[in-house]
C-alpha cells in the first residue's frame, strides 16, 4: 500500500494523540496511516516556524522523541543558553536540533513550499514512513481567554501562563478562511477507519474539526469514526483538558467526550460504559510501546465490528 493510499486516519494533537499515532503504526504498519495534526498551537519565534503538534506525532513515529516528552532525543541546548546570555527572554524553549528543523521548515515556506510539502520533506529526511499531514495549509491560531491574563496564544496560556486561570473564551483565528488540503481530504476520503485520538477535543481536535470541510468530510466518509478518551480513571493524565471541558460545559469524563463529538462518532474506546454510544471498554493507558500497539489493535478491531 503506498503512500497515497493510507488505510487508518488519526485526528491528533499532543500526546496522547501521537502515542496513538504511534501505536497504529506499530500495529498495521506506518505505509498504512495518515495522521491529521493539529496546526492551531504553531508559533513563529527565534527566526523559525515550530509546529509543535506535526512534530510531536513526527518525532513519535521516527522513534526520537525524547524522554521528556517533547522534542528530539538527547537535543542539546547551547542556543537557547547563548541567547539567555544576550539578555533574550527565552521563555520558549527548543532544542538545537530542534530548531534546525524549524528553521528548515521556515526556509522552505519562504521559498513557497506548502506546510504540507515542508514536512513531508523534513519527515523523509527522518525516516517516517507514515502521512503526517497538517490539518490546513492556511494559518489557524488557537487563542485562549482566562480571567487573569485576558486573551492569549496558546503557546503563550501554555507556557508562560503555565496553563493556569479560568478559561473564559476559546477562539480558532483564521479556521473560517483556511480550507484542508487535497491530501487530507483525500486520506479521509479513502480511509478504512477513523480514528479520533486521545488528545484534548477542545485545544486539540476542535482546532481541526473548525476548518470547513473536515467535519464534513468525516460525516460522509463510508469509514466508521471512532473516538479514544483522553480521560483515564476519571482523569485527565496530561495537561489543561479539564478545563477546556469545564468551560465547554462538558462532563471530564468519556461521556462528555462523547457529547461534545455528538453524531460525528460511531463509537468510543474508553474505560468506561458510555450509554449513549457503542463504547468499546479497555484499558486505555499507552505507557510502553506494547500498551500503544494493543490499543491501537483493540481500537481497530472494534472499528471492523462496527461495520458488519
Amino acid at each position: 500500500m503506498g503512500l497515497s493510499e493510507p488505510e487508518v486516519v488519526v485526528l491528533a494533537g499532543g500526546t496522547g494523540g501521537a502515542k496513538l499515532a504511534r501505536g497504529m503504526a506499530d500495529a498495521i504498519g506506518a505505509e498504512r496511516l495518515a495522521v491529521i495534526v493539529n496546526t492551531g498551537d504553531d508559533i513563529g519565534i527565534y527566526g523559525a516556524h515550530v509546529s509543535p503538534d506535526p512534530d510531536l506525532v513526527s518525532f513519535w513515529l521516527a522513534d526520537a522523541i525524547d524522554d521528556r516528552g517533547w522534542g528530539l532525543r538527547d537535543d542539546s541546548f547551547a542556543v537557547m543558553d547563548a541567547l539567555r546570555a544576550l539578555g533574550v527572554d527565552v521563555w520558549f524553549n527548543l532544542g538545537d536540533r530542534d530548531l534546525a528543523w524549524c528553521m528548515e521548515r521556515a526556509r522552505m515556506l519562504g521559498e513557497g513550499l506548502s506546510p504540507t510539502a515542508a514536512l513531508a520533506r523534513l519527515n523523509e529526511a527522518l525516516g517516517v514512513r507514515a502521512q503526517v499531514l497538517p490539518m490546513s495549509d492556511d494559518p489557524v491560531h488557537t487563542w485562549v481567554r482566562t480571567a487573569s491574563a485576558g486573551w492569549c496564544a496558546f503557546q503563550e496560556f501554555m507556557i508562560r501562563e503555565r496553563a493556569e486561570g479560568l478559561i473564559e473564551g476559546v477562539e480558532y483565528r483564521g479556521a473560517e478562511q483556511a480550507s484542508p488540503s487535497s491530501q487530507v481530504l483525500a486520506a479521509i476520503a479513502g480511509a478504512r477507519t477513523i480514528v479520533i485520538g486521545p488528545s484534548n477535543p477542545l485545544a486539540s481536535i476542535a482546532p481541526i474539526l473548525a476548518v470547513p470541510g473536515i467535519r464534513e468530510a468525516l460525516t460522509a466518509a463510508s469509514a466508521p469514526v471512532l473516538a479514544v478518551s483522553p480521560i483515564v480513571g476519571g482523569e485527565v493524565l496530561k495537561g489543561p483538558t479539564a478545563a477546556f471541558m469545564a468551560f465547554a460545559a462538558l462532563e471530564c469524563s468519556a461521556a462528555g467526550v462523547a457529547d461534545f463529538y455528538g453524531e460525528l462518532l460511531d463509537g468510543i474506546v474508553a474505560d468506561e460504559n458510555v450509554a449513549t454510544l457503542a463504547t468499546l471498554q479497555t484499558d486505555t493507558r499507552m505507557d510502553d510501546g506494547a500498551g500503544r500497539a494493543r490499543l491501537a489493535a483493540e481500537t481497530l478491531s472494534f472499528a471492523e465490528a462496527l461495520t458488519l
